[in-house]
């Protein structure tokens, strides 16, 4: 009786003893799940980070050439002749009306006629 009381004492703290290096090894697996986890979820953001300076990179150097180039356009507008300097050279022109003036051929078929008669 003494033997099986020890016996069955024994038997239960190798249960108990496998039921802990179980729970142990579980524990373990879950801590490595965990990690490796992490270690997956940090790549992920460091390559996701990456693309958006990458992006981001772009958008900087779209937005400098926008930027020339709306400069460029301004300092072009300067350039261009107003409306109303448009509209004084239209009635000069119309004064003016240079189709009405003969040519040197129009003043020598003149002179020819004039010295034929």
């Amino acid at each position: 009786m003494v033997e099986e009381g020890v016996q069955n004492e024994m038997g239960s703290q190798e249960i108990n003893l496998m039921d802990l290096e179980e729970r142990q090894r579980i524990i373990k697996d879950r801590l490595i799940l965990i990690g490796q986890n992490l270690i997956d979820f940090k790549e992920k953001n460091e390559e996701e980070l990456l693309e958006l300076k990458k992006d981001f990179e772009i958008l900087k150097r779209s937005l400098e050439k926008i930027k020339d180039f709306v400069e460029t356009i301004s300092s072009e507008f300067q350039k261009f002749a107003k409306k109303e300097d448009l509209e004084i050279l239209k009635k000069q022109a119309k004064m003016f009306q240079p189709l009405e003036f003969a040519t040197k051929e129009d003043l020598e078929k003149l002179k020819s006629k004039k010295n034929i008669k």
